[in-house]
């Protein structure tokens, strides 16, 4: 595991900047998710005065929301005696610890030290994280220093978006982002019934990647790897962003937004129950025909197969494997120019995607 330590002259080394799996406090890929906004809950989810403790990225805090609406999130836990924060009582925009009542602020600040004769709240404060709300979800920046702007995806802004959350699934968040950019494992795993397999391209882009499969008759796929963790596809009147957010180096969390008023509700455990008897010989993906998330089983089967975190080494990837090649390369790229103090690409993406089977899809940067 690749860890960033605090003396001034640590040598990195390519394993360092390999290593995509790792995003725990302190790791390299760890620094590197962490100069982005991440979707951490659902905001319906969360309702005034409630708290929730969360794991993001290994790391622990406590998200709550105030009496007038507002989100917060501030450390996991208080500063006197270390108790968890989430167990206790949100007052206004402020928690109160649960066991002696020391209350702190929406930026940490220690507010109320009730039981102490003379008060030092001054000198008292939390790790506080930059929250914001946007498209149904609750956003923090878990990083350093001031965060960037917010992402935006303004065709979303202009209707009804349906917010689907998969709350745990058993393996490491990079399994699921090159399964993103993997169009040939599509025919496969998926059983489309599209003849043939397609020929695949893969580019660079300002926001990540596009990549593309044109198959035997003419019928044309294609998706969007957004930079860190996000991928965008559509299929048929569906358009759908998907976050993949790490809550440990061994699990991770779906956010979907999906441009449709149909309404459903993640069933992500449900698909790793069925996953799990099928990776032990107990099920058939075969005997699943027509359950109603056989498309996330089907990709659970193939990712958690990989193992929890798949070991990249021992790889030979193919011609088919452009868009996991390109991914690597990427990611290998901007975590040695953050180890080596040099500045990283500043990504973009664009109002409105292209399709594959769209005239814009050829002149995408």
């Amino acid at each position: 595991m690749a860890t960033v330590t605090s003396k001034p002259k640590r040598r990195y080394t390519r394993d360092d900047w390999e290593d995509f799996a790792h995003t725990g406090p302190g790791t390299l890929a760890g620094r590197f998710m962490r100069t982005f906004w991440h979707p951490v809950y659902r905001s319906q989810d969360l309702a005034p005065e409630q708290t929730r403790p969360l794991c993001i990225m290994s790391e622990q805090f406590t998200l709550y929301r105030g009496r007038g609406g507002t989100p917060h999130a501030v450390a996991f836990r208080c500063a006197h005696r270390g108790t968890q924060l989430s167990v206790g009582k949100v007052e206004g925009e402020n928690i109160r610890c649960y066991y002696h009542g020391w209350m702190y602020d929406g930026s940490g600040q220690c507010v109320e030290q009730p039981a102490e004769p003379t008060q030092f709240c001054e000198k008292i404060r939390i790790r506080s994280y930059p929250v914001h709300e946007y498209l149904g979800m609750i956003w923090a920046y878990m990083g350093e220093g001031a965060p960037p702007p917010v992402p935006r995806l303004p065709e979303f802004e202009e209707g009804d978006v349906n917010v689907v959350v998969y709350p745990r699934s058993a393996c490491n968040f990079f399994n699921r982002m090159e399964n993103a950019v993997d169009e040939a494992h599509v025919q496969f795993v998926h059983s489309t019934g599209l003849s043939g397999v397609p020929k695949i391209e893969a580019r660079e882009t300002t926001y990540g990647i596009a990549i593309s499969g044109i198959w035997p008759d003419g019928h044309g796929s294609g998706a969007h790897y957004q930079v860190p963790n996000a991928s965008e596809f559509k299929a048929r009147d569906l358009v759908k962003v998907a976050w993949r957010v790490p809550i440990d180096d061994e699990h991770y969390m779906s956010f979907n937004v999906e441009s449709t008023d149909r309404v459903r509700s993640g069933d992500g455990v449900l698909a790793d129950d069925i996953g799990k008897q099928i990776l032990a010989g107990d099920l058939r993906v075969e005997d699943l025909e027509g359950i109603h998330n056989l498309f996330e089983v089907q990709d659970y089967v193939a990712q958690v197969g990989q193992g929890v975190i798949a070991p990249r080494r021992y790889d030979h990837l193919g011609a088919a494997d452009v868009g996991v090649a390109l991914m690597r390369k990427i990611w290998a790229r901007e975590l040695r120019a953050l180890a080596e103090g040099k500045p990283l690409k500043q990504w973009s993406r664009p109002d409105r995607m292209a399709w594959a089977d769209e005239p814009g899809w050829a002149s995408i940067e």
